[in-house]
């Protein structure tokens, strides 16, 4: 071999160690970027969680159903325990006394939380307009032709101090009247609705749906306020009205960011799930206790108030602020001034979930 070849052999055996080298490295960089991307995330602080509701069957707290049904909590690692009460106001007594961890229920009860030196946070939405129809029933439809008329009468509502209690109070306030010119009942969210309504126990009812449309199809109720349209919302509340939210103390919030981002997770993927969901898709996930022994009648109701349902978990901008004059209007300790209005809500664990489920 003359010294020419000799030097053409070095330089194609030097070009291919090179080549082999870089090849060695790659292929180690992308066993690195594999190991990356399969490691598993953070274990989340709390994966057992106990969330307490107030009236679980109606169709204002459809999206939380829809997460239990199709397993979207336990798609996120986390161990869901759901604890139903009569009315939003009693759920909220479970978080606030430590029995439950997470509250789901009206995002007034931050703003209330604060009057009371307790900074609770909204952190996903469930609805976008409130669902809440008020409502005289049949007996007293003659006499009652404005919410003005209502004036001394007996209103049922799920429980006192909860949403439907709220919307009483504000349309007293808007026709001039006060919350003590009306005597309230709590009358839960079930049967007991119906109950009420046709055994003279109460002269109007204020309530959430499937209730409110069974009593309106048998001609037991005339509607008097119905906020289960965007439009019926803002002719009511002047504006955006956020109704149920997912809620916890501030302090649970910040202790426990990858649970409340779990739950948050999967939240708004029912929430996306529930603007395309076919009513066959429907009644295949609601547990048939929930459906009233009516099929049509729950889909009727379903398409009644399908619009406030929040199409992403996002507290919309002008939400909080609609909210806190409504309850202003008929509540002396809610000082709209003293209010820290940016503590009671947080968009921050919703737009992270619109980024993982698109």
């Amino acid at each position: 071999m003359t010294q020419s070849e000799a030097r053409r052999v070095r330089d194609v055996v030097g070009r291919l160690v090179l080549v082999l080298a870089l090849m060695a490295l790659g292929l180690i960089a992308l066993s690195l970027s594999s190991t990356a991307r399969a490691a598993p995330a953070q274990p989340l602080e709390k994966p057992k969680i106990t969330i307490a509701v107030g009236g679980k069957p109606g169709l204002y707290y459809l999206p939380l159903t829809i997460a239990e049904q199709l397993g979207y909590f336990k798609d996120e690692g986390l161990d869901v325990t759901i604890d139903d009460f009569a009315g939003g106001s009693k759920a909220l007594q479970a978080v606030v006394g430590g029995s439950a961890d997470i509250g789901t229920g009206a995002f007034e009860h931050t703003l209330l939380m604060q009057t009371k030196g307790l900074t609770y946070q909204s952190f996903v939405v469930l609805g976008a307009a409130p669902q809440l129809v008020l409502g005289v029933v049949k007996s007293r439809s003659n006499d009652v032709k404005a919410v003005k008329d209502l004036k001394g009468m007996r209103i049922g509502v799920s429980a006192p101090g909860s949403s439907t209690h709220m919307l009483v109070n504000v349309a007293l306030a808007k026709a001039g009247l006060k919350p003590s010119d009306v005597s309230i009942v709590g009358v839960g969210t079930n049967a007991t609705v119906v109950a009420a309504a046709r055994g003279g126990q109460v002269d109007a009812v204020s309530n959430v749906d499937p209730m409110m449309t069974l009593l309106q199809e048998s001609g037991d109720i005339k509607v008097l306020i119905d906020t289960r349209t965007q439009a019926g919302t803002r002719a009511m509340f002047g504006g955006p009205m956020p109704a149920a939210v997912m809620y916890a103390p501030q302090s649970f919030i910040q202790k426990n960011p990858r649970t409340v981002q779990a739950l948050a997770n999967a939240i708004v993927r029912a929430d996306k799930w529930l603007q395309h969901a076919s009513a066959a898709e429907l009644l295949k996930t609601v547990p048939e206790p929930y459906l009233l022994g009516d099929k049509t009648l729950y889909l009727k109701a379903f398409a009644n108030c399908r619009e406030a349902f929040s199409p992403d978990g996002m507290m919309p901008a002008d939400g909080p602020a609609t909210a806190l004059r409504a309850l202003a209007s008929f509540t002396p300790e809610v000082k709209p001034a003293q209010i820290r209005l940016g503590d009671t809500w947080t968009n921050t664990f919703a737009t992270q979930a619109n980024r993982q489920y698109p």
